[in-house]
């Protein structure tokens, strides 16, 4: 397959023509797509009960994501936010749908239902059909602001997978990809102001060989260069690629991975580039969270997440 490499000054150009600049997610399959994946993922990996988990979980989500239809931005509010380059739902602000808390509930159900979770997945949905909505409310914005000291670990996964629902819904309904105007702020997602999970380099026209953000609420995708680092900008001569195998970015191991950790030596930040032309399958959620030794690695060379998985919640280490 060719790939298609420009120089910076040649994207940027383009960008405004020629490059699409926003993905947005297809509702229809989205998490389909993903559940597939992770459970792929899971045969022989050392997390596979978790990942076969998330796997229910993407399942529910699809289910749930048919039958949802929250409120959309008015085209006025469209206008504002772009005139003064803001995303049009931000997930900090914009008022959630009551019926997210239905999907809550609806996605617990399903996977509690599921009679190859654990025991305690299921004590766990439990939790959540008994937990009064204000306190759901009050995770929600925890989850959404990432104050880690007030979030319930085992019910954030499930948490925020309604919180996806929620927003891919509002984003699938976008009128236009092309009437999506970029913010001040290019690492963060254009509609809803979320940092993203990974970024994805495309296989398929018309997003071939260009990177792409990928949203860790609303699953949208934007263009950014790929000579640069994701968190703060730095260009190419600052970033190291590493998987498992190899370092070096001229090492074949490193050319072949789907999945490699892109690291910045500015900032000290990685997030991880999935390559569609190595395994079309490839899923920024679903590989980032099946891909933890590469953490582990990275950790231990001194370098730390831009941006945490939406599906994998820890607590804050001292």
């Amino acid at each position: 397959m060719t790939q298609r490499i420009l120089e910076r000054g040649q994207i940027e150009t383009l960008a405004s023509r020629s490059i699409p600049r926003v993905r947005l997610p297809g509702r229809a399959d989205v998490f389909a797509q993903r559940a597939t994946r992770l459970r792929a993922l899971a045969r022989g990996n050392a997390i596979d009960g978790y990942l076969q988990f998330l796997a229910a979980i993407a399942d529910a989500q699809q289910n749930a994501v048919g039958d949802f239809h929250p409120r959309l931005p008015s085209s006025e509010q469209i206008a504002r936010a772009a005139e003064f380059r803001m995303p049009p739902m931000p997930a900090s602000s914009w008022p959630r749908d009551q019926g997210w808390i239905g999907m809550l509930h609806h996605i617990a159900g399903a996977v509690a239902a599921n009679t190859a979770m654990p025991e305690g997945v299921a004590k766990t949905c439990g939790r959540i059909a008994a937990t009064a909505h204000e306190q759901l409310e009050d995770q929600a914005d925890a989850l959404l602001a990432a104050t880690l000291e007030s979030v319930d670990l085992a019910m954030a996964p499930l948490v925020m997978a309604a919180l996806q629902v929620h927003w891919v819904a509002l984003t699938a309904a976008f009128a236009n990809a092309d009437s999506v105007k970029p913010l001040d702020v290019a690492g963060v997602c254009p509609l809803c102001g979320t940092l993203p999970v990974a970024s994805i380099v495309r296989a398929r026209n018309p997003y071939q060989g260009y990177r792409y953000l990928h949203c860790a609420l609303c699953a949208t995708e934007w263009h950014m260069v790929r000579v640069q680092c994701s968190q703060c900008g730095a260009d190419s001569k600052h970033m190291a690629y590493h998987t498992l195998q190899a370092v070096d970015a001229d090492d074949a191991a490193v050319k072949d991975a789907a999945v490699r950790a892109e690291a910045c030596d500015e900032c000290h930040g990685y997030r991880k580039i999935l390559y569609q032309e190595k395994d079309i399958a490839v899923d920024p959620v679903a590989d980032d969270v099946a891909t933890l030794a590469l953490d582990v690695l990275l950790t231990e060379k001194g370098f730390h997440r831009a941006s945490g998985n939406p599906m994998l919640w820890q607590a804050a280490q001292d």
